[in-house]
């Protein structure tokens, strides 16, 4: 559950940690299934539907940089995403208007090589009606400053969408020189193994590369209100639907009057962020 206390920091500062979320025996499950997939990517030598490879992954000394949706490949993955310990957060901060499943990765910053994630806001990767949609950050590992923790900017989330563009395309990364982004407000997120972290979809977020001798595996799962419609639009209906979690689903989308910028034209290289954010002229980490 989440207090009162909690709700009212996450809508101040667009953003909040809930300690030991997450049981050792799941932490341990989850590891486990991890270990498995780490084996499987030894064969994988590109990018594919399942597994992003650091530049440095081999079959001898294979490195994961991100494992893409795990919540749909594996049942100990997808049962946490759907559980009443992280649905029983998600909900009231999402307005009490049902929770829908939107997207889940597991960025996984290997000790000494994880890649950073530059400044950004997820809402203008996927704008939708309303600006019910957060980040659920579980950590499967202790974050760090120096093993990269998330960073969040307080209040950001209350202020104008950022451009994320960079030479007419969608670079998915804020430009540092941007008069209205100051790193210096930055809140790293310090929290133990089991925690979790939320950050709404509108706040300015990002991770430095990991420079310490300990991992920082952090599995992202992104909700949204049931009522929020993608103004992308919805790729395979069937599937969007199955993605509601609690609540009821309906045709009569939720229009809020806030800020919406949008992820097009498309850059020449897609793929996951760590991907679109190489085409970004100015970035913070690199």
């Amino acid at each position: 559950m989440i207090s009162e206390s909690q709700i009212k920091e996450y809508e101040d500062y667009g953003f909040v940690a809930v300690s030991h979320v997450i049981s050792a025996g799941e932490l341990r499950d989850l590891h486990s299934v991890i270990a498995e997939n780490i084996e499987r990517s030894r064969n994988i030598t590109e990018n594919d539907a399942e597994f992003d490879l650091e530049p440095s992954h081999s079959a001898e000394n294979p490195q994961v940089r991100r494992f893409k949706t795990p919540a749909l490949f594996s049942d100990v993955f997808g049962n946490i995403m759907r559980s009443s310990k992280i649905i029983d957060i998600v909900e009231p901060l999402l307005g009490n208007n049902g929770v829908r499943y939107r997207n889940d990765k597991l960025n996984m910053k290997i000790a000494e090589v994880g890649s950073p994630v530059e400044w950004h806001q997820d809402i203008c990767f996927y704008p939708h009606t309303n600006d019910d949609v957060l980040a659920v950050g579980i950590a499967l590992d202790d974050c760090t400053l120096e093993n990269g923790a998330l960073q969040c900017i307080p209040g950001s989330h209350k202020k104008p969408v950022l451009d994320h563009h960079s030479d007419g395309y969608f670079a998915g990364a804020v430009d540092p020189d941007d008069p209205a982004f100051n790193i210096e407000d930055a809140v790293p997120l310090i929290v133990e193994a089991g925690s979790i972290t939320v950050h709404h979809g509108r706040c300015l977020h990002g991770s430095a590369p990991n420079t310490s001798t300990k991992p920082r595996r952090l599995w992202l799962i992104e909700y949204t209100a049931a009522d929020a419609w993608p103004l992308a639009g919805v790729p395979n209906y069937s599937d969007w639907q199955g993605y509601l979690i609690r609540g009821s689903d309906t045709t009569k989308m939720r229009v809020t009057d806030h800020d919406v910028r949008i992820p097009f034209p498309t850059p020449p290289t897609v793929g996951s962020i760590y991907e679109i954010q190489k085409q970004a002229n100015k970035t913070v980490y690199r």
